[in-house]
């Protein structure tokens, strides 16, 4: 598969047929996690299984196997490169606006490897909190809608203020800030990323001091810096937020990239 090649698409294990496909067209009760695969081996696997496995309980009230889930991850995995982008989501046959009970099935898709922007990025503040905002789920028109609003106001993305005023997250990122001593992480009802939980995990290993707290337009400027973080990356500078100003602080960038760095990948 070459940067240029379309996507790989398996359906429960096998090769996605059209008509496979068909039904999943309007399939907006779904959940899904994407990830970075790098020499066939994937950083915070275990975080990746236990979003599907938590997410697919509330939504359908079961979860695929755990073995299953990594069986059809390996058959998409042998089908490409060793370096991809890999996307694994989970619906229920039955489909939307109904309360019919069926076993979920698993979406396996593939494409060219990324590493997102290089920044640094300006985010407009908007006010929007998500549905099950610790749920990674699909049809989220809203998040399309306010980056497409912030791109034509001038910024690059969006960051969500909630109903307190407080920043949660962006539209495809989680914030982290930075105050020059410590990681500070937004209070608020979040979707915690799978590469957060990896940063903040060997932050934490490497001694580097962190912490939660509510933070807000007017707290800004007291801050160091600020970034973006998702599966395709564990930091991209934010040098603005609405009309506030921040610093791009490289040692902030470092260590949320050494911290990443030091999570060992591996094989589903």
């Amino acid at each position: 598969m070459s940067e240029d090649s379309p996507s790989l698409v398996h359906l429960n294990g096998r090769e996605a047929t059209t008509d496979g496909l068909a039904p999943l067209a309007f399939a907006g009760h779904a959940h899904f996690t994407a990830m970075q695969v790098r020499g066939g081996r994937i950083r915070g696997l275990d975080l990746h299984l236990e979003r599907l496995r938590s997410a697919s309980v509330e939504l359908f009230g079961r979860a695929l196997p755990e073995d299953l889930v990594r069986s059809h991850l390996r058959t998409a995995l042998r089908e490409g490169p060793a370096d991809l982008s890999l996307t694994a989501t989970v619906y229920s046959p039955a489909g939307e606006f109904t309360a019919a009970d069926a076993e979920p099935g698993l979406l396996v898709r593939t494409g060219p490897p990324s590493a997102g922007p290089g920044g640094p990025l300006a985010l407009a503040a908007t006010e929007h909190e998500r549905f099950l905002p610790h749920v990674k789920h699909v049809g989220e028109v809203a998040k399309t809608h306010l980056l497409r609003r912030a791109v034509a106001e001038g910024y690059d993305d969006a960051a969500f203020l909630d109903r307190e005023g407080r920043f949660s997250e962006a539209t495809i990122w989680n914030l982290a800030f930075w105050d020059g001593d410590s990681v500070v992480w937004p209070e608020a009802r979040i979707l915690t990323g799978t590469t957060l939980g990896i940063v903040r995990r060997q932050l934490a290993a490497l001694g580097i001091d962190q912490r939660v707290a509510p933070v807000t337009p007017d707290g800004l400027p007291a801050l160091a810096g600020a970034a973006v973080m998702n599966s395709w990356t564990p930091g991209v500078p934010v040098h603005r937020i609405g009309t506030t100003e921040l610093p791009v602080a490289p040692r902030f960038l470092e260590l949320l990239h050494r911290a990443y760095e030091a999570e060992v990948p591996t094989a589903p």
